[in-house]
């Protein structure tokens, strides 16, 4: 766990000195959780890069990890170290002494690294039993990762291999699973670092999504609801939990996200699960706060800064392969801010060149050799995943108060008064440009007319499926719910400033935003989930299969999410049929292929020569398939472990 530590600390260390490049204003706290981002962003695409070249070993790990440190240093120089030691004199001002101010930021930021660090604790559970998981959605996506990670630090996956589909290339944004597996060799166990990342990754976007929202409504202390709103959103599942027999400490279902709620809370369907939008969020986030400073009124007469845009260019460059429907939500942003406001148009093309620079190579690599079909990722399809639902009750089930709590922030935007009401200064405090604001329509309309991108992404996404799946949708409205984030602040804000009814309304508002996130999250933290995923025996036969077979071996399995060739990190012909028709892979060919050579005959030698079969896996997954073990006893064991063998083809 130290390891890891240090070397996260290094990544961040190199990140938070190249957010010189980018930011000149934000806090040291803002600098290392973009750091810890940029820095891992960097990291795993140079690793990429290298282990290309030179295959993924300790001293392609070490350069990586030399690169990105060494690029902070050599930025932080001259004026930009001053900033730096300006930087640091002022955030240990803000921790020494003790007063309100000083302790609440301080618990804010400390509960929830303590949340976190309990809840991405449950994502993999490893015991003398076997490997488990406590959370709910987490049962497929677990192993999902697992291979993808084992199969660059054993499986030697250069070019990527598509661990799930063999021959194809592996065009899921793998570089988080890439980074974790880089911390693999050098020694760190699976568990460690994808725990570590996990909750670095996610104190980054709680810190980073709290400086946005502060940035485009102006609301410093409240902003810090926008995470709360975030990671316990949910709809209105907690009064059927109020219904139902369940009991805090028995809760025997999800309340945002099943048969009768599609929605799901942020934690526990999409950042546990999604280890790429994890990394992406946050990246994505800092491009945001960027393109809202090209598009914000006040800062529209600010010195063009190039440099900021091409590196930020570049940073969203990298997003193919991170988390690409965060480069599609910033490119529709990016557009939507060049047509509604041209005077900054020099660095939104900047930012464009810096990200096709990166981009365009990365997806033309990706698209080379993949099993992807394309077509799958955009039909029309109406209403998301609200099924026989009507749309609008859907909606108000599935996120309560939130879409009513918008409508009323831009609302208020347009009531001249609303700035005073919320942001209360004394006149003579008041600097120039404060005093324009407050009487400028545009000053005040402009987070309405850049919330324009995020809604026609919320309309996209409810009439046209945008992935195979329709759910996944939520990969694009998850963006659009942070962008409406601003407007649901600035309401609550303004109940805040009223009489002591408007202040129940707004904690009873807050209540009901979070309560059926926090009963999921809460159902997750208290272990109450503890599926199994891998036994004993799987993890002894993967064990055996790395001693004796060769890294790129091919293996035959039982198309199923836990198979245990997964953490082996060797090549499989085909597994879990869900991830891949996910992924746009016509998958049914070639499931027949597997079943007709598990009933061995004639048939099964040619379609194993077809294929490059080297060995089969007989195993409890398998024998579901009613398996001609007759035949295989034929072929010699090379591994086994209770139930599980593995029979040598070749």
């Amino acid at each position: 766990m130290l390891i890891s530590l240090l070397i996260v600390a290094a990544i961040t260390a190199g990140g938070l000195g190249l957010t010189y490049l980018i930011e000149r204003d934000e806090p040291l706290l803002w600098r290392i959780a973009a750091g810890n981002v940029i820095g891992s962003a960097i990291f795993g695409t140079v690793g990429f890069c290298l282990a290309m070249a030179f295959g993924l070993n300790a001293e392609t790990v070490m350069a990586s990890l030399i690169i990105v440190f060494a690029a902070g240093f050599i930025v932080v120089r001259g004026e930009r170290r001053n900033r730096f030691d300006h930087d640091l004199a002022k955030a240990r001002g803000k921790i020494q002494g003790s007063n309100t101010a000083k302790i609440l930021p301080f618990f804010y930021y400390a509960g929830f690294l303590i949340l976190l660090v309990f809840f991405f604790d449950r994502a993999m559970i490893q015991t003398d039993q076997g490997i488990f998981t406590g959370g709910s959605n987490n049962l497929g996506d677990l192993p999902f990762h697992l291979g993808a990670i084992y199969s660059f630090s054993e499986g030697m996956n250069f070019p990527p291999e598509n661990p799930n589909w063999a021959g194809a290339t592996f065009s899921y944004p793998f570089i988080p699973d890439l980074i974790t597996a880089s911390f693999l060799k050098l020694g760190i166990s699976v568990r460690d670092a994808m725990f570590i990342q996990n909750v670095s990754w996610a104190f980054s976007l709680l810190v980073l999504l709290e400086a946005f929202v502060r940035r485009s409504t102006g609301l410093k202390n409240v902003a810090k609801l926008a995470p709360v709103l975030l990671f316990f959103s949910g709809g209105l599942g907690f009064i059927w939990f109020l219904g139902s027999t369940d009991g805090l400490w028995n809760l025997t279902k999800d309340y945002t996200i099943g048969d009768e709620f599609r929605w799901g809370n942020s934690l526990t369907t999409l950042f546990l699960t999604q280890r790429s939008l994890l990394l992406g969020m946050p990246i994505t986030l800092i491009v945001l706060g960027f393109l809202w400073r090209c598009f914000a009124p006040q800062d529209i007469n600010k010195r063009a800064d190039f440099l900021a845009a091409i590196t930020l260019g570049i940073l969203a460059g990298c997003l193919p392969l991170i988390h690409l429907h965060s480069l599609a939500v910033l490119f529709v942003v990016s557009v939507f801010v060049l047509a509604m406001n041209r005077n900054r148009w020099r660095e939104v093309v900047a930012f464009g060149i810096g990200a096709s620079a990166i981009a365009i190579p990365e997806l033309l690599w990706s698209m080379s050799g993949s099993a992807t079909r394309a077509s799958e990722f955009l039909a029309w399809h109406f209403g998301f995943d609200s099924r026989d639902t009507n749309i609008f009750l859907f909606w108000i089930k599935n996120t309560g108060l939130f879409v009513p709590l918008i409508a009323f922030g831009i609302y208020l935007l347009y009531r001249p008064q609303t700035n005073e009401s919320i942001v209360k200064k004394k006149e003579k405090d008041k600097t120039k440009r404060e005093r324009e604001d407050a009487l400028n329509p545009a000053s005040r309309f402009g987070l309405v007319y850049f919330y324009i991108p995020f809604v026609f992404l919320f309309l996209l996404a409810n009439v046209a499926k945008l992935a195979p799946w329709e759910w996944d949708n939520i990969k694009v409205l998850i963006y659009w719910f942070v962008g409406s984030l601003p407007f649901v602040v600035i309401a609550l804000a303004w109940m805040w400033q009223k009489e002591t009814s408007w202040k129940v309304v707004a904690v009873l508002a807050v209540v009901i935003l979070t309560a059926s996130g926090g009963l999921d999250v809460w159902r997750t933290v208290s272990a109450q989930i503890n599926y199994p995923v891998f036994s004993p025996d799987a993890i002894a036969v993967a064990g055996r299969i790395r001693a004796v077979t060769p890294p790129r071996s091919m293996f035959l399995n039982a198309p199923t999410y836990n198979s245990a060739v997964v953490l082996t990190g060797r090549r499989s012909l085909m597994r879990y049929p869900g991830h891949l028709s996910s992924h746009g892979i016509d998958y049914m060919g070639r499931e027949e292929d597997v079943k007709k050579i598990y009933r061995g005959g004639p048939e099964a030698i040619g379609l194993m020569e077809k294929y490059g079969i080297e060995y089969v896996m007989i195993s409890p997954e398998e024998r579901e398939m009613s398996p001609n073990q007759e035949y295989f006893s034929r072929f010699p064991i090379v591994a086994q472990s209770g139930q599980y063998r593995v029979h040598r083809i070749k």
